[in-house]
């Protein structure tokens, strides 16, 4: 059991910085460059999430106290995070590829999307941490 627990969790903490800190990033930078590291982010959310599900079912089965609710908080928090990049993000990033828009609109839109996921994976982050001492 430790090797794939060991397997899952480094894939785990990988994908999930790798979000995070490209979702904070983008959302300081204005979104510049958005379009690029569209696909990436999302591929890296959706391997965060699936190992986060896993990682939940190998330790966490059979108990749900206080600190699988802080758990269960901050995965809701990343999944509404992923939603948010994949629908209002990934639609302005079609309509930059498709030359459909303004260019200054869905930068602008890419910009609230990656602020708002990045203020959501701040509180996921604080979620783990916070429920390894709950």
């Amino acid at each position: 059991m430790q090797i794939p627990l060991i397997i899952v969790l480094s894939l785990h903490v990988l994908s999930s910085v790798f979000w995070a800190g490209s979702s904070f990033t983008l959302a300081r930078t204005g979104g510049l460059g958005g379009e690029k590291l569209f696909r990436p982010q999302m591929g890296a959310a959706v391997v965060a999430i699936l190992t986060g599900a896993y990682l939940g079912h190998l330790v966490h089965s059979g108990s749900f106290g206080i600190s699988e609710t802080i758990l269960a908080i901050g995965a809701f928090a990343a999944l509404v995070a992923a939603g948010v990049q994949g629908a209002v993000g990934g639609r302005a990033v079609r309509s930059l590829g498709g030359g459909t828009a303004d260019e200054a609109g869905a930068r602008s839109r890419i910009a609230m999307a990656q602020r708002v996921a990045a203020g959501l994976l701040a509180v996921t982050a604080l979620c783990m941490g916070a429920a390894r001492y709950a």
